[in-house]
C-alpha cells in the first residue's frame, strides 16, 4: 500500500490575516504540491482555509497554565532552570516581543502532550517570534525536529527577538526571504549551510497591462502599513514637492495604521487635500485594482528608529508583474528587486528633488518607461513564483525530515546543533 506523505504542522502567530496573503499563497503553494499541513493559529485567526482546518489557540487554555508550568518543571528542570535565569538575566527589546515569546511558551507547554501523541514529521515556524518559540520548547520537550523562520522583523526590530539565537540553534534549517536576512544571519553566527533564501511569490501572475500612453496626471500609489519604518511622512513631502514644481499627479495610499492621524495632517498643512487620498486598509482584491489604476508605485521605505525595517515588500514584486512601474528607496531589500535603471529607478526618500527628476522621467520617456517594465517583469517570473518557491521550501522540508529519521531515538536536531554565540 502507498504510505501518506509526511504531515508537516505550521505555525502561525495569527492565520489567516488579511495583512499576510503571501503566507496564503505559500501555503497554497505546499498544497498544490500534495503537501499534508497541519495548521495553527496561535492568536486570531482560525476556522478554515482553502479546505484545511487551522487551529486556533484557545486563550482560556491559558488557565491550565497554574498547574502546567509546576508540572513542566518538576519534569524538566534543567529546561526549567535556563528559561528562569534568562528571564532574571537578560531583557525583552519591546514589550510585544516579550509577550509573543511568552506566548509561545505557552502554546509549547499546553501543547507538548498532543505533540507527542500524534507527532507531525517535522514542523515549521513561519516568525522567528511567537512561533519559533513554540517550536523550539516542543523539540526541548520532546526532541521533535522543527526549521524556523527569520524575517525583517524577527532580525532588526529593536535589535531583533529576544531569544532569537537560541531559537535558530537546533533548527534545521532558517528560511529567509533576502539576501540582507541571510547576510544578517551569518553576522549573528548561523552556519550558511543552513540557511535557505527563499522568496515569496505569486500563484498566478496577472497580464501586464500596457502602459498609459498619456501618463498626465501621472497615478501614483503607495501601499503600505502607516508605521514609521513606511518613510510615509517622506512620500507626502514628494507629492508636496511635484506639487510645488506644477506637475500634475494624482496619488493614493492604501493602507492602515497608527500613524494615519499624523499623516492626515501632513497632507492637509501642506495643501494636498485635492491630490492625495489616504484610502485606509484595502483587502487584496481592491489592491489589485488599484495597481490597475495606477503608473508608478512609490515606496518611500526607511530603517525605523528602533531599527526596524522592510524586507522586500511583497507589493514590491506584485507591482513589477502588473507591469507598474516602481519607484523606491534605497532601504532594506528593496533593491533586491528595483535595480536603479534596470527594473525600475532609486532615489533616497528624503531628497523630494531625486522623485520629481525620476517621476518626470516616467511621465515621459516612454522607451525606458517600457524597458523597466519588461525587465521587472521578467524579475517577477524568474524569482516571485509561490509554487517554484514552494517546490524549493518543501525539498528542504524532505531534506530535513529524512536527516532527522536518521538521528537514532529520533531525538532530532541534537547531532548538528550550533552553539549560540
Amino acid at each position: 500500500m502507498p504510505t501518506k506523505p509526511p504531515t508537516i504542522a505550521y505555525l502561525f502567530t495569527t492565520f489567516p490575516k488579511a495583512t499576510e496573503t503571501f503566507l496564503q499563497r505559500e501555503v497554497a503553494g505546499l498544497q498544490a504540491l500534495g503537501v499534508r499541513l497541519r495548521l495553527w493559529s496561535m492568536w486570531g485567526g482560525g476556522g478554515e482555509f482553502n479546505g484545511l482546518p487551522v487551529t486556533r489557540f484557545p486563550k482560556w487554555k491559558l488557565l491550565a497554565l497554574v498547574w502546567m508550568i509546576p508540572v513542566t518543571a518538576w519534569r524538566h528542570p534543567k529546561l526549567f532552570g535556563e528559561l528562569t535565569r534568562g528571564l532574571r538575566t537578560r531583557r525583552a527589546p519591546s514589550g510585544l516581543n516579550f509577550w509573543e515569546n511568552m506566548l509561545g511558551a505557552a502554546f509549547a507547554c499546553l501543547h507538548a502532550g498532543e505533540f507527542r501523541r500524534d507527532p507531525p514529521a517535522h514542523t515549521h515556524a513561519v516568525w522567528g517570534g511567537a512561533p519559533a518559540t513554540a517550536a523550539w520548547l516542543l523539540w526541548r520537550l520532546n526532541g521533535q525536529p522543527y526549521s524556523a523562520a527569520a524575517h525583517a522583523y524577527d532580525l532588526y526590530d529593536h535589535g531583533g527577538d529576544w531569544w532569537l539565537r537560541e531559537k535558530l540553534a537546533p533548527a534545521l534549517f532558517v528560511r529567509t526571504s533576502t539576501e540582507m536576512g541571510r547576510r544578517t544571519l551569518r553576522e549573528r553566527g548561523v552556519p550558511a549551510e543552513k540557511i535557505s533564501v527563499i522568496r515569496r511569490g505569486l500563484l498566478t501572475l496577472p497580464p501586464a497591462k500596457p502602459l498609459r500612453p498619456a501618463r498626465r496626471p501621472l497615478r501614483l500609489l503607495g501601499v503600505a502599513r502607516l508605521v514609521p519604518k513606511k518613510g510615509l511622512g517622506h512620500q507626502v513631502r514628494i507629492y508636496a514637492a511635484l506639487k510645488a514644481a506644477g506637475f500634475a499627479f494624482e496619488a493614493r495610499i492604501a493602507g492602515d495604521g497608527p500613524l494615519r492621524a499624523e499623516l492626515e495632517k501632513q497632507i492637509c498643512v501642506l495643501g494636498l487635500e485635492r491630490e492625495v487620498r489616504l484610502l485606509g486598509h484595502r483587502p487584496q482584491t481592491e489592491i489589485a485594482g488599484q495597481l490597475a489604476w495606477a503608473d508608478v508605485l512609490l515606496h518611500t521605505g526607511i530603517v525605523a528608529p528602533g531599527g526596524d525595517r522592510d524586507g522586500l515588500p511583497n507589493v514590491i514584486p506584485e507591482a513589477m508583474a502588473a507591469g507598474v512601474m516602481v519607484v523606491t528607496s534605497p532601504a532594506a531589500a528593496t533593491t533586491e528587486a528595483i535595480t536603479d535603471d534596470q527594473t525600475g529607478l532609486v532615489a533616497p526618500p528624503d531628497e523630494p528633488a531625486r522623485w520629481v527628476a525620476a517621476l518626470e522621467t516616467l511621465t515621459h520617456d516612454d522607451a525606458l518607461a517600457e524597458r523597466l517594465r519588461t525587465a521587472a517583469r521578467r524579475w517577477v517570473e524568474e524569482n516571485f513564483d509561490a509554487r517554484e518557491n514552494a517546490a524549493k521550501l518543501l525539498a528542504r522540508f524532505k531534506s530535513a525530515i529524512k536527516s532527522s529519521e536518521e538521528v537514532p531515538g529520533n531525538q532530532t536536531g541534537r547531532a548538528a546543533v550550533w552553539q549560540a554565540p
